[in-house]
């Protein structure tokens, strides 16, 4: 898997670490993924469990990946703004895929946990789905913007979440469009164990959007 280290610069000037994996042996990628990792105050970076799980398998896939650190996270320059700073973050890393992705090739924005949060609080035009691992919702900004989008959002949550429970995530979620919950039995928040089932829920959003389901607009 081709690895190429790179640095990102957000809007507001704070440079960002990030790593790009590409798809091996030159093939062509069929999508994109931004990957954005769980909360800085308790230990999450770009190399976190779920993260680096996704970043490993999906480029065998077709999928060029780029994972970064947010801002005050290792080597990433500013610090920590509680989600505010940190959609710039996700938006500097969108901008960076985008330009290298071939036009036409849909491109994801996904996270797990605070990073899910984050994810769906971005709504850039440039984005074909959302994944989201675990979100609590709790850092989720303007969430009647994603939940009127008629883009895909597909949804993992914990059955064993310690975080916060599955069934409170997936009421307010009702009647959000275009959105598919899946609930992977027997996980904890940290899907110990149990990644390969969110590496396979992300392979089946990426062979929906590669495939041509239509993107509004479109």
């Amino acid at each position: 898997m081709p690895l190429e280290p790179l640095h990102l610069t957000t809007t507001d000037g704070v440079t960002l670490e990030a790593e790009l994996a590409s798809p091996s042996g030159g093939a062509l990628a069929r999508a994109g993924m931004v990957l954005c990792h769980p909360h800085p105050r308790f230990g999450g970076t770009m190399r976190s469990i779920v993260i680096s799980a996704l970043f490993g398998a999906l480029p065998d896939a077709g999928v060029l990946c780029l994972r970064f650190n947010f801002r005050g996270v290792e080597g990433s320059g500013g610090d920590h703004e509680d989600g505010e700073g940190e959609r710039l973050d996700a938006l500097a890393a969108v901008q960076a895929l985008a330009e290298r992705l071939p036009a036409g090739v849909p491109l994801v924005l996904a996270g797990w946990s605070f990073g899910a949060d984050i994810a769906l609080s971005v709504h850039d035009p440039r984005l074909a789905a959302w994944l989201a691992i675990a979100g609590p919702l709790h850092y989720l900004r303007d969430p009647e913007i994603v939940a009127a989008d008629p883009r895909p959002k597909a949804i993992a949550l914990a059955e064993r979440d310690e975080i916060r429970a599955p069934a409170e995530v997936e009421v307010e979620m009702a009647g959000w469009l275009n959105t598919t919950v899946t609930v992977v039995p027997g996980a904890s928040h940290f899907f110990v164990g149990s990644t390969d089932k969110l590496v396979v829920i992300a392979r089946e959003l990426v062979d929906r959007l590669a495939d041509g389901e239509p993107r509004p607009g479109h």
